[in-house]
């Protein structure tokens, strides 16, 4: 008489509940989890369970029923409930063998399984023909889905794999076909991934957007951020917003817009479809909650990236200090990588006629000139109050000599002068060693009047 898979699962749980006093769960495979869909008996059950996890997990992988006579004994019993001594579960299989889900039955008390484990398989079986008469287990709800991909968007490793994750999630929760994310860059509105696949509708969207340019989208960043969340209901004959044209253009006639974080840094979640819907409230509640999940997010990761950067970066200069010198050091390449330790001559007596922020901007403007006067992927750092140290790739010695006198050069330019000792590692010597090196040649300069360049022996 049951009219759902839901409905007859409960029903199977009450019927055996006046026989029993167990407690009784059926769960079915609803996406990647099982999920209890009829309980009854215990104070709190197991809402999901992960593939193979307790011995309902066991079950549904092996399709094989467990008697537990003993549950202190068995390693993946789940406790629903202190008192419980024994554990009964079946598979819930459709008439070909598939499993569908469990039914799970625990006593607190003595209890005879054999006899219970033949009436559970065949109530099961019982259940199992019935859920797949009534179109099979039940489909994951819209609210299941927000939960399942929020989880996946608060766990993206990086902004990119974030947006992606959103837009995957939109495109699934609302049903509707096309989401493209746009949050605030430098350069204006970033549109976030395509998915791998991307539809007809989506490769239209996105060319229309790019076509636009920056001034188009952040006028729908600014509508959206100004006016709310919007959406259409996906009538024909009526005429969209001027801010709305490229995405006509592309082809969508029902359109949820929904605002992602602040005016000034956020962005607008489009979710689109070239059919004529009508988007309900509720979806545009759900979008409304995926768009605040993401932007917590998004500003979670942005804020962990600029405290790994303030940890890695000397704040004045915004060179990178001590910590990244000592790896990349760790790594250098015996008879290639030169160290060059760099010394601004006279820097004390700056700091004491004019005061430190004369000298803090000495050293800004010094840092400013000295990295412009490398080449691409030579790394400077600031280890210390006027100390910097160059760590450069060469093919020989010369070559590190030169770009030591490039700096010398650079450093004059800035009204300056800088002593530099150049050492290259030598086979199984410490990375420390060899800066000690580098410091033994810069002294050597100090020592033959400054503004110089010293190459340690080999």
């Amino acid at each position: 008489m049951a009219s759902s898979a839901q409905e007859a699962c409960r029903w199977t749980v009450t019927a055996l509940s006046r026989y029993t006093p167990a407690t009784i769960s059926v769960l079915l495979q609803v996406h990647d989890r099982l999920r209890c869909v009829a309980a009854t008996g215990a104070w709190q059950v197991f809402a999901t369970v992960p593939p193979g996890t307790g011995i309902v997990g066991r079950v549904y992988e092996t399709g094989t029923a467990a008697v537990v006579p003993d549950v202190t004994a068995d390693p993946d019993y789940l406790p629903v409930r202190p008192d419980v001594t024994a554990e009964l579960c079946v598979p819930v299989l459709d008439p070909s063998g598939r499993p569908l889900g469990v039914l799970d039955l625990q006593w607190s008390g003595p209890v005879d399984l054999e006899p219970w484990r033949e009436t559970a398989q065949r109530l099961a079986a019982r259940l199992g023909a019935r859920i797949i008469a009534l179109g099979g287990p039940p489909a994951e709800s819209r609210s299941e889905k927000l939960l399942r991909h929020a989880a996946a968007v608060s766990s993206a490793p990086t902004e990119w794999d974030l947006m992606g994750a959103a837009s995957c999630a939109a495109r699934e929760v609302s049903t509707l076909s096309t989401a493209v994310l746009l949050i605030a860059g430098p350069e204006g509105a970033l549109l976030g991934p395509s998915p791998l696949v991307p539809g007809e509708l989506e490769t239209r969207i996105r060319a229309e957007l790019t076509e636009a340019g920056p001034t188009a989208l952040g006028r729908m960043v600014d509508r959206a951020h100004r006016y709310g969340a919007g959406y259409t209901l996906g009538e024909a004959g009526q005429p969209p917003t001027e801010d709305y044209r490229p995405l006509t253009r592309a082809g969508v006639r029902t359109l949820v817009a929904v605002p992602v974080g602040p005016a000034d840094a956020g962005g607008v979640l489009l979710v689109a479809d070239e059919r004529l819907l009508r988007p309900d409230p509720t979806t545009v509640s759900l979008m409304e909650l995926l768009a605040g999940q993401a932007w917590t997010s998004l500003d979670r990761l942005r804020t962990l990236a600029r405290l790994r950067e303030q940890a890695s970066s000397d704040p004045l200069t915004g060179l990178r200090h001590t910590g990244p010198f000592g790896q990349r050091i760790a790594a250098a390449t015996p008879g290639r990588t030169a160290l060059l330790a760099i010394d601004v001559d006279g820097f004390k007596t700056v700091n004491d006629t004019y005061g430190h922020q004369a000298g803090d901007r000495v050293l800004v403007g010094l840092a400013r000139a000295l990295e412009g006067a490398l080449r691409h992927g030579d790394e400077l750092y600031r280890i210390g109050g006027d100390e910097f140290v160059a760590v450069i790739e060469v093919s020989r010695p010369e070559e590190a000599v030169r770009i030591a006198e490039r700096l010398t050069e650079a450093a004059r330019r800035t009204g300056r002068t800088i002593s530099v000792g150049v050492a290259l590692p030598r086979p199984g010597e410490s990375p420390d060693l060899t800066l000690r090196r580098a410091d033994q040649a810069l002294y050597a300069v100090k020592r033959q009047g400054r503004d110089g360049v010293h190459l340690s022996a080999a």
